[in-house]
């Protein structure tokens, strides 16, 4: 059987495939499970400075895989405990990262595909694709942080109603709402992807992880502790050699070359 989940890094970026074509990359617990152990070793890894997630095939994601949750309703598991045991906590690798994580999002992001493509700090569009929060076209809340990411994206009014009504918005809607950062043709995706993450990875790392982190803060929390987060911080940024390089750089009249650390 192929792996649901493929690995690769170059040049310093790891980008993890969702890699079931043929099911639209849709989400059994193997593939959630192989997905988390993904973005955990790109976590992990010091070599990997930026990461790329996509999919296989025509779709991003299309959510949870129906036949297996089909599969457990009818054996009276449910849900099988599924959002806290494997969609939270890929949730939070992303969010946690600390590196830019980049979503390619190639075709269909529906339901908890959605969320993560959500989840990711940029995201870069085909003009084939499209977005849909699926979940009460199945009777079901939102999850994978939907109800968190989207608002903040979007505003309340208009998560309202793509969460009530669950309409498929397509690529030049979703970047006119903010879900996306840009729109791309189709066969120039992977390469808008690997150009975006790529000069990601020549970049302050530290950085860009204490961005993330100051981000997501603030986004709880009042103006007085999201300051002292801030100051903390910048304690950690200014004690790294990139810093320091780059500050004799600008004196010098120098480009930058960022190593990461």
């Amino acid at each position: 059987m192929p792996e649901t989940v493929l690995y690769d890094l170059t040049e310093s970026v790891a980008t993890i495939t969702l890699n079931r074509p043929d099911a639209m990359n849709s989400l059994t617990d193997e593939t959630k499970s192989a997905l988390l152990a993904a973005l955990e070793r790109a976590a992990a890894d010091p070599e990997v400075r930026a990461v790329i997630l996509t999919g296989a095939g025509r779709a991003f994601c299309a959510g949870q895989d129906l036949r297996e949750h089909g599969d457990n309703l009818a054996a009276g598991k449910g849900l099988n405990d599924t959002v806290r045991r494997h969609y939270n906590p890929i949730v939070l690798a992303i969010a946690e990262m600390p590196k830019p994580v980049v979503a390619a999002v190639n075709g269909v992001a529906a339901g908890a595909g959605a969320s993560l493509a959500l989840a990711c700090d940029l995201v870069v569009s085909s003009d084939k694709a499209s977005f849909a929060t699926a979940f009460t076209g199945i009777g079901l809340a939102p999850d994978s942080g939907m109800s968190w990411t989207l608002q903040r994206r979007v505003g309340w009014t208009k998560a309202a109603e793509l969460l009530l009504l669950g309409d498929r918005v397509k690529a030049p809607e979703a970047l006119e709402l903010g879900l996306v950062n840009r729109v791309v043709p189709a066969d120039e995706l992977a390469p808008a992807a690997v150009e975006l993450a790529r000069r990601l990875a020549a970049g302050p790392t530290v950085s860009y992880g204490a961005v993330k982190t100051a981000l997501r803060h603030a986004s709880t929390n009042d103006l007085a502790s999201s300051l002292e987060k801030e100051a903390e911080l910048q304690d950690l940024c200014e004690k790294t050699k990139d810093h320091h390089a780059a500050t004799e750089a600008f004196l010098a009249k120098q480009q930058p070359a960022f190593k990461g650390n």
